[in-house]
Formats: structure tokens, sequence, C-alpha cells
């Protein structure tokens, strides 16, 4: 016997309750996957491919709005927050207008909803209600964080609440945001708006800031990074920005997966906060990375914008609609995953670069002022094709703490906390260049994955801490002078150019845009740190 309408209406406003938004008949509150990918089908959201994962287009916006993203100027929060070109300021009176009109737009449609964790360790553990219109993207939130045990689901109460309405516009001269795409964040409310994007790395990457904003305060560093762990229990974390490899390197068969992009560092070690994955596909190697290939190829992913023919066939090597193609999947889709999502303290910290400049050496022992200098200038580099716009040089990239997007306070908080982790902790430090070597991106040579997965197995298994090191002259480096299987020529950079008087060129070069980054921040750390910052001979 159906319920009858008495009985769905409460069950309706049981599961939007905190979201303002008044229950109608159409409520799917924690439907399984399976659920979720039928009602995908149903409404044309997507499209099975041939190993039934769910295809979806993500229309105009492939990738984040940085632009667009939002802070409410609350009386309790704004002398904390990072204000400027990550966090832009949305008075409270406009947050309050662009909410009521998406919760009335809300009203009446057919929704989706969700009650998620973020956080693996119960102590630091948020709840999360993401009410959608899309079947699609709450299926992605499922797949991205952490899934409650069916009894905790009774007397669930978020602690945020996330309204997603992906078709609604903003309408700047009302809501007083920069165009139809918006991302909120209020910190009183505890509430996050997102509207006119159907990008679905908006919902992950807004609860990641909430988790920047939450943890310090807690004696806890939020971190963009992915994290693995031998089977001596010996932790390692994985620093970097999009395609310097870090869910590449960290998805080891012989080291059991953590996660591949978000964690908090405390004092009972390092803790998950997602329950899923979100692996950039393009070009994927069911060879070189076969974990990512077979969960990338299973019914109950997410495969955003990627092309597949008329039977399903995926194509993974087609840009046709965006050079971030994506897959969202369980992190249990990963062998070797480890269930808790917990590890201990990190004995190795390693923070990866792609240097398209040819410079930087494939690895590098660093000090811990020279960690902090690195983790707070989150260099790589970017080359032709990868992004719309850029032109035939390289392009350096900066993004603090290999995240400034997300960072809701300032960088310093957050760099002071890593540098005091690592000194208690005592964890060895690495820089590690997965670019360029023999000259710059069109001359030079990208890394061979097989002399990076050399030197990272040494690093990790700790032989190369012991071998003899040398100083390179432009950013003080440790080059260790030799390493079993792999050429000596290319742990020099300068030894792997033809032309060494370019190669100084280039590194003098390098070094003046990292010190000219770096000036911001150097008012706020040690003199430690600023002497990382050396003047090229």
């Amino acid at each position: 016997m159906s319920p009858d309408p008495d009985t769905i209406r409460a069950r309706n406003a049981a599961a939007l309750a905190g979201s303002g938004v008044r229950a109608g008949h159409s409520v799917h509150a924690n439907l399984p996957s399976a659920s979720l990918v039928e009602h995908a089908i149903r409404r044309g959201e997507g499209r099975l491919s041939a190993d039934g994962a769910l295809i979806v287009r993500t229309g105009i916006h492939t990738g984040r709005s940085v632009e667009d993203k939002f802070v409410v100027d609350e009386p309790g929060t704004t002398g904390d927050v990072w204000w400027g070109n990550i966090n832009h300021r949305l008075s409270s009176e406009n947050f309050n207008l662009l909410k009521g009109r998406v919760q009335a737009y809300l009203q009446g449609q057919e929704l989706f909803v969700q009650d998620l964790y973020a956080g693996a360790d119960p102590a630091r553990r948020v709840r999360v209600r993401v009410v959608s219109t899309g079947a699609w993207q709450a299926l992605f939130a499922r797949n991205i964080f952490i899934r409650p045990a069916p009894e905790e689901l009774a007397d669930f109460q978020p602690d945020y609440v996330m309204l997603h309405a992906p078709h609604f516009h903003a309408q700047p001269q009302i809501d007083g945001t920069r165009s139809y795409t918006t991302i909120a964040l209020s910190f009183a409310q505890k509430m996050i708006v997102i509207a006119g994007t159907q990008y679905a790395g908006e919902v992950k990457k807004s609860i990641f800031t909430v988790m920047n904003w939450l943890l310090p305060p807690a004696g806890v560093l939020p971190i963009h990074c992915s994290a693995n762990i031998g089977r001596a229990g010996d932790v390692a974390l994985f620093f970097g920005l999009s395609g310097t490899g870090k869910t590449t390197l960290s998805s080891d068969p012989e080291r059991p997966l953590i996660g591949d992009d978000e964690h908090g560092w405390g004092p009972d070690g390092v803790f998950n906060f997602e329950g899923g994955c979100y692996a950039k596909v393009i070009n994927l190697s069911q060879e070189a990375e076969p974990e990512i290939w077979a969960a990338s190829h299973r019914f109950g992913t997410v495969l955003e914008n990627v092309v597949a023919d008329a039977a399903g066939r995926l194509d993974l090597t087609d840009k046709t609609y965006t050079e971030n193609t994506r897959a969202c999947y369980p992190v249990e889709f990963i062998p070797n995953a480890v269930p808790s999502g917990r590890g201990g303290q990190p004995k190795n910290v390693v923070m990866l670069t792609a240097d398209a400049f040819g410079v930087l050496p494939p690895i590098a022992r660093l000090t811990p002022a020279q960690a902090m200098y690195h983790f707070l200038s989150g260099y790589t580099a970017k080359v032709a094709g990868t992004e719309k716009g850029l032109g035939a040089e390289p392009q350096a990239t900066f993004s603090t703490c290999f995240g400034a997007p997300f960072l809701p306070r300032r960088p310093e908080v957050y760099g002071h906390m890593l540098a005091d982790l690592i000194a208690k902790q005592g964890a060895d430090c690495w820089l590690v260049n997965t670019g360029w070597s023999g000259g710059a991106y069109g001359v030079g040579r990208r890394m061979s994955i097989k002399h990076t997965r050399a030197l990272l197995h040494a690093a990790l298994d700790g032989s190369l801490a012991r071998v003899e090191y040398r100083r390179e002259p432009f950013f003080g480096l440790s080059i260790p002078a030799a390493v079993p299987g792999v050429p000596s020529e290319v742990l020099d950079p300068r030894q792997s150019w033809a032309d060494k008087a370019a190669y100084d060129t280039a590194a003098r070069d390098l070094v003046a845009r990292f010190e000219k980054n770096f000036a911001s921040f150097s008012a706020y750390v040690g003199e430690d740190v600023r002497a990382v910052a050396l003047k090229a001979a």
C-alpha cells in the first residue's frame, strides 16, 4: 500500500529541514545510486556508457567558475576571511535575496536530496545536506562524499545545507553577483547556494572550502592533497595542482589509497574528507593507470564531458567538449583503498610540480623552511592546449597552498600549521618535478613516469634519505647525486640541457617569477623562509 499524502508530505518536509524549501510531492531523499541513475536516464540528464557508467554534459561550464565565488560578509566572520580575488564579498542583504529567490524556485520542483558526511574522522565530521534539481548531481554528491549508514539517516541533522540549482540564473542587478552563475557561502547561516552552473566540481569544492574554514581553529590542517599508506603504516601526502600527477602517483598497487584529493592532518594523523574520487581522465591509459581506468568503466560512476560513440564506447582521448574530462566514483571502486579513510602521521610530504620551463630537478629534498616556501608558492606551469587562451610559451601558475581557490582564510594560517606539523612529526619533504627535462616545453621532453616512480619509491622507502646530496645554485635545492635506475644527467636538470647558458637564463627567470609571487607572503613568515627566495648568482 502506498503511503497516504500526509505521510508523504511529512517525509518530504523532514528531508528538506533546514533548507527553507517547502516540501512538495516530488522529493527523492537519500536514493541509492541505481535509483539515481534510473532517474537521470528518465529525465534525459545523461546516457549509459557501454560499461554502465553515466555520461553527462555540463554545458557551458566545464570547470569551476572562480570569479563567481562569493563569501557572505558577516560581522562574526569578516575579520578572518581572506578577501580579494579568491573570496569576493557578498552582502548579507544580497545573499538573503538570492537565497530566497532560489528557495522559491526550488519549491514544487522534483528534488533530489542527499544527506552525507565530509570527514572520515567522526570527531571532525561535518554533516551536509545537498538539495538539487538534478539526479546526476545528487549521484555525484553521493559518490564524492561519505555515505552514512542507514541507521544514521533517521535523525540526521545537517550542519551545512547546499541549495543546488544549476539551471537557475542569478540576476546581478538584484543579487549583487557578477553574472548569472553564483557560488555563495554563508558561514553564519551555514548555507551554500550554487546557481547557474551544472559543473559538479562546484559541489565538491564548496564543501572543501567549508572544511578549510572550520578545521584550523580546531587544530587540524585542511590540505589539498592525495594520501596513501605503506604496508608498514607509513603515510605519504602528495600535493599538486591539476596535471602534476597527484592522482596518478598516489594510486599505487603497493600502497593502499587513503584518498585522492582532500584531507585533514591533525594530532591523530591524516583523514580523508571524502568518500570518493574525482579523477581527470583525458588520455587515461589502462596500462599506466589500471585502477582509475577500471573505476571509470563501471556502473555507478559519473563521467563528465567524456565522449562516447553511439554504442557507448568511450574515447578518453577526445577533447571535443573540454580537456577537463572527469570521472567521479566511490573510493571503494579502487581495489586497495583504505576503508576507514584514515591513517597515522605522515612520514613523507611530496610537493608535485609540472615545470614546463625544464628548470626544476626531478626530485629534491626540502628543508622545513623550503617546504613552507614551496607550499605557499604552489607552483606549476601550464602549456598550450591545456587551457583556452594559452600561447605557445609555458605559463607559470602559482596557487598558494596548492589550492588558493578554496582558502577562506589567509594562506599563512595554513602555511604555519604545515610547518609546525612537519617539525613536530619529523616528516621528510620532497619537491618532485613531473614536467620537462632537457629544455622547456617544445624543446625538452616530459619526465619519464618510470623515473618519477623510481624516485618516489626510493623516497618513500627511506633509501633516498641516505644518499649523497649536492646543492643546486638557483633555488638552493638538495639534489641526490645518484639513484639506482635513474640516469645521472636526469637528476641534475642543468646537465640535461645541451645549452647550459640557456638553462641558466631560464633558471634565473623562474627564480624571479617565484620571488615576485612570494612578495605578498614575505611579511607573514620568518627569516628562514624569506631566505629561501634566493637570488640567482
